[in-house]
């Protein structure tokens, strides 16, 4: 058969000393694609790592963007919020075509294609970025906790570590059960912000106008600032890690056809759940213009200022029942994720394989300790200015994960017929070159601020 340019995994056994594993090996190929029957039957078995995708696009990292965006500005910023989720399609779509053609996840990629020190560092500055999300995610599930029991911070904080439980759990009933699950938090998501929207009776004029991007974010420096966070603060790096991962846990058929077949239906999947994540997002938006705009509240930053603000203006609890419903679904359903991504990462990295148990141990450790810190230093105020610190690190990392993974699938000898055509390069370089830029000065403006 004539060499079609892809290296296949047993390929690479033979040029490394360690044979290499699965990336998930447990969970590698096990799940059934029918190789016959309808379009839609074999698209409903790719259904799923989208959706684990899409709550990093939705974790509590990105509320408070929103939220300012909202308050601040009006509608006007939805335009960024749609030019971010479709540079996210794009990324996503080449990270899940790099692990169906490859076989490999991006970070054993890196591995096989970079030396041992710089793929040492670069696996040091994801376990940070990884480390940084879970940190994200512990503050927003306690502040969550607080606003809807009323539970102190710092006891949310320690309650959020009992989740590991449930992480161990759900790996033993099968990957479909996670699938299942966090769809269920998504829907739960978009099921409260769809209560909230038409509490809120935001104006669908001014919505719509929203979308379409106008020349003034470049005349107003803060509203340039926060158009920047929304964009710095949409594409995670661990996503990207992630999917090129998770994607193979489906059992293709590994010929050109079986593959090709395979890209199309994980492109829709993540498409379409990453529609679903451009929803939540522009809802959360929307329903900060639609309350604290319009009622002239231009200054609320912080998720739990909004909380109690949307009782008052809508003149009903259940619009900051909601909120906070779905703050706690986003938070619990993004630390799902972030400890896949920290298995991935290591085992792709650095071939270690650490128990599940041990492994998620320590991530939570590292997110919980520095929250329990602040927290009990500077108070509950302290914890929202982690929850940006930690999407700062975010920023740092990802031109670290994106610039491999647009350069892997543009090498011919790494995806054969695969590689992108010539105007997939020139769209995910430029994508590459906007976010690189636009990250560094968000991380400029931080540290200046």
């Amino acid at each position: 058969m004539k060499n079609s340019g892809i290296v296949q995994p047993n390929e690479r056994k033979s040029r490394n000393k360690p044979e290499e594993r699965s990336s998930l090996s447990e969970l590698n190929r096990s799940m059934k694609v029918p190789t016959h029957g309808s379009t839609f039957r074999k698209f409903l078995a790719f259904i799923g790592p989208g959706y684990l995708i899409a709550i990093g696009y939705m974790d509590p990292g990105n509320w408070a963007t929103d939220i300012v965006g909202g308050s601040q500005f009006g509608y006007s910023l939805l335009a960024v919020i749609l030019i971010s989720n479709l540079m996210a399609v794009l990324l996503q779509s080449l990270s899940s075509k790099l692990g169906i053609v490859t076989g490999h996840d991006l970070a054993q990629a890196c591995r096989n294609q970079y030396s041992r020190p710089v793929s040492i560092g670069l696996w040091i500055l994801c376990e940070l970025a990884i480390a940084a999300c879970d940190l994200a995610e512990v503050i927003g599930s306690a502040i969550a906790l607080k606003l809807l029991f009323g539970i102190p911070i710092l006891y949310g904080v320690l309650i959020t570590a009992v989740d590991v439980l449930l992480v161990l759990l759900l790996q033993k009933k099968g990957f479909r059960t996670i699938e299942i699950l966090i769809m269920v938090l998504v829907a739960t998501i978009g099921l409260c912000f769809t209560i909230d929207l038409f509490l809120a009776k935001p104006d669908v004029g001014g919505v719509f106008s929203g979308f379409i991007p106008t020349a003034d974010l470049f005349q107003n420096q803060q509203k340039l600032y926060i158009a920047i966070a929304i964009l710095g603060a949409t594409v995670m790096p661990h996503n990207l890690y992630l999917h090129s991962s998770i994607i193979q846990t489906r059992n293709y058929e590994n010929t050109f056809k079986g593959k090709k077949e395979a890209i199309k239906f994980a492109t829709w999947d993540s498409s379409i759940a990453l529609t679903i994540a451009l929803f939540i997002n522009s809802a959360i938006l929307i329903v900060s213009a639609a309350t604290f705009h319009k009622a002239g509240m231009t200054s609320v930053a912080e998720i739990s200022d909004a909380y109690h603000l949307l009782t008052p203006l809508l003149g009903t609890a259940l619009a900051s029942i909601m909120f906070g419903v779905a703050l706690l679904a986003s938070g619990q359903s993004s630390t799902l994720t972030g400890t896949l991504a920290g298995q991935i990462v290591m085992e792709g990295f650095m071939d270690i394989r650490l128990p599940s148990w041990l492994r998620r141990l320590v991530t939570r450790l590292i997110a919980i300790i520095p929250a329990v810190i602040v927290t009990a230093i500077a108070g509950e105020s302290g914890t929202e200015k982690l929850l940006i610190f930690s999407q700062v690190i975010l920023s740092l990392q990802l031109p670290f994960a994106v610039i491999p993974l647009v350069k892997f699938t543009s090498d011919k000898k790494i995806m054969g017929k695969f590689v992108n055509p010539l105007w997939v390069k020139i769209l995910a370089w430029f994508v590459t070159v906007v976010i690189v830029i636009l990250n560094v000065f968000l991380i400029i403006q931080t540290i200046r601020a």
